[in-house]
């Protein structure tokens, strides 16, 4: 039962590695609905991580046992195998322990390094700016339009004077509200997992793929959450044009930070000034279907065995 496991993990997780982050990344749906394409990117990470460590595991200790927790509980209480033990078995059983430990490791390593340069250039700012014009934004005298704003415990919302200089205060209006969309979702925490994708697989083009796709669907989805809270009779026209006047600042913006000048402008610009229709009901709720289906089933596939 075990080696037909670890086949059907193994070419679910090559699947997950190239083929179905591929046809995510060039699906023209995922703008119509940046946060159920979020959720999406999510199952597929996380399926993707558990399936081709599941299938190393699942194949080393075929020999202990007919199931994943018979075999696991059989090795841990070292218990004789019921099969020969090959080379191969050993060989597969420390490659999982080694990306398991690898892909947690790259992923406090990112968190750590990442919530360490937000701490630094927090203090930095905390500095220099000053009370700006709107209650929960800092001003920061810098000439070029930048607004940024760095999440954490404690978050920090900066617009330079050249961003408000050159915005009206519409405008401005949908920066402030852009960035607040950016904390209040947390949308750093739906970042970091593919950061550190990225970083512990970069011969994996479905790494940098998957990061690409995440930071423009984020900057989608913050742009959709400033809509709603903004007035006036041009809403879109008034955050693309804000949107615009900011991608000539993005040298201004620390690392760490979310920028309303982040990724895809052209691609949010567009879809800005010439919205598509919303996704279906029935579509939206086939795409959550399909994602929790995704995390299922390399689940089922490592415990079911045992019922």
């Amino acid at each position: 039962m075990l080696p037909a496991t670890a086949v059907a993990l193994a070419v679910l997780a090559a699947l997950l590695a190239w083929p179905v982050p591929a046809l995510l990344a060039r699906a023209h749906w995922p703008g119509r609905d940046p946060l159920v394409a979020l959720v999406c990117w999510q199952a597929v990470g996380l399926a993707g991580g558990l399936s081709i460590i599941g299938a190393l595991l699942v194949h080393g200790l075929a020999p202990w046992g007919h199931s994943l927790p018979e075999a696991w509980w059989s090795w841990v209480r070292d218990e004789p195998a019921g099969d020969p033990v090959r080379g191969d078995h050993w060989v597969t059983m420390t490659l999982a322990a080694v990306l398991a430990v690898e892909l947690v490791g790259v992923l406090a390593l990112s968190w750590w390094r990442t919530a360490r340069a937000r701490q630094r250039h927090r203090e930095l700012l905390e500095v220099v700016v000053r009370p700006g014009p709107q209650p929960d934004a800092r001003l920061l005298d810098h000439p070029a339009p930048v607004a940024f704003c760095i999440p954490g415990a404690r978050p920090l919302l900066v617009l330079s004077s050249g961003m408000v200089a050159e915005l009206d205060e519409g405008q401005l209006a949908a920066v402030v509200a852009h960035e607040r969309a950016h904390l209040a979702e947390h949308h750093h925490l739906l970042l970091l997992p593919f950061v550190a994708w990225k970083a512990a697989l970069p011969v994996l083009p479905a790494a940098e793929r998957a990061y690409g796709s995440v930071r423009e669907l984020v900057e989608m989805r913050a742009d959709d959450v400033a809509l709603g809270s903004l007035s006036g009779a041009t809403p879109r026209r008034t955050l693309a044009e804000a949107i615009v006047a900011a991608a000539g600042g993005t040298g201004g913006v620390p690392s760490g930070a979310l920028a309303v000048s982040g990724a895809g402008v052209r691609a949010r610009v567009v879809r800005l000034l010439e919205p598509a229709d919303p996704l279906p009901r029935k579509a939206r709720w086939a795409a959550l279907t399909g994602a929790v289906l995704l995390l299922l089933l390399p689940t089922a596939l490592l415990l079911l065995p045992a019922l």
